[in-house]
């Protein structure tokens, strides 16, 4: 098994001098760059291990480590609390989906105010109708007043300064076609996006590519091939794309990892069998920095009589 570089206590609580700094840079490097799902603490650290340099605070797989469906069943709050965690555990960059902002301009900049505060880094917004349900679930997803998520756009920019702002438009997941997705996405850079994530749900990225090829402003491109995975990543470099989003792709091998043990452990009755398939203590414990608490210990506190 290859397991991820641990991580020292030093670098895992060290936080960054500029996040979003850090996130606007990658998004405008002329080098393609990835950012790695994650949803907790731990799957925060172990994509720091793995050499990503900055991560996607999941809002479906968020809702899934909390037993809610991507549904708009869980408060901003939720999503927070545990972004607070993956930041203070990693140190990264993290951009955060944000779906429709839990509701209107107000709701949206609460929210980013609150990102900003707990060490975020940036904020995606979609356009589509609170509550949403997730793009690749269903046929129903009405998109919201172009104006009306304008004004969401200005109120978030407007209220967290330089934190980094990526609108996500929904428009060919909606099936109003290219045209609509290039225009809805030119008025969201008029009012104040960073960055613009084109969303698809085929099975191939003709149309993220054919939106990349008549893309004229000068905004950063961001996608998320979660269902058109099979194209080369060469495509994407050689279209100009900034960034690609792995979405979901931790919790999903650990869905079928956890799966795994739990049905060998019900049906054999030991751990036996598993033990050499899964992570030790010890790298769990490497993860996280226990040798210095160890270490401080000794340090600071007095020895026992």
């Amino acid at each position: 098994m290859v397991h991820p570089q641990p991580i020292s206590v030093d670098s895992i609580q060290t936080p960054g001098k500029d996040r979003a700094g850090a996130l606007r840079n990658l998004l405008q490097s002329e080098e393609l760059s990835f950012l790695m799902e994650a949803h907790d603490g731990v799957s925060a650290v172990i994509a720091r291990g793995a050499g990503f340099r900055a991560l996607w605070a999941s809002s479906l797989t968020i809702s899934s480590v909390l037993g809610y469906r991507d549904a708009s069943e869980t408060s901003w709050s939720n999503v927070a609390d545990i972004v607070e965690r993956m930041a203070d555990a990693s140190g990264l960059p993290i951009l955060v989906d944000g779906d429709t902002g839990h509701g209107n301009f107000n709701n949206a900049r609460l929210f980013a105010r609150k990102l900003q505060r707990i060490g975020a880094a940036g904020l995606c917004l979609e356009d589509k109708l609170f509550p949403k349900t997730n793009s690749l679930v269903g046929h129903r997803h009405p998109l919201a007043d172009e104006r009306e998520f304008c004004g969401r756009l200005r109120a978030v920019k407007e209220a967290a300064g330089d934190f980094v702002l990526v609108a996500r438009t929904e428009a060919l997941i909606a099936g109003q076609g290219m045209d609509a997705a290039l225009s809805r996405a030119s008025a969201y850079v008029d009012a104040g996006a960073d960055a613009i994530l084109v969303h698809s749900r085929k099975a191939d990225a003709d149309e993220i590519l054919e939106f990349a090829g008549r893309w004229r402003e000068a905004v950063p491109l961001v996608i998320v091939p979660t269902s058109y995975y099979v194209t080369p990543v060469s495509a994407y470099r050689q279209a100009g794309i900034a960034a690609v989003i792995w979405a979901n792709h931790n919790l999903r091998a650990s869905i079928a990892a956890m799966r795994r043990v739990s049905a060998r452990l019900a049906n054999d009755e030991s751990s036996v069998g598993i033990e050499p398939e899964i992570a030790t203590l010890d790298e769990l414990f490497a993860l996280f920095g226990y040798d210095e608490l160890s270490a401080a210990e000794e340090r600071y506190l007095p020895m026992p009589p």
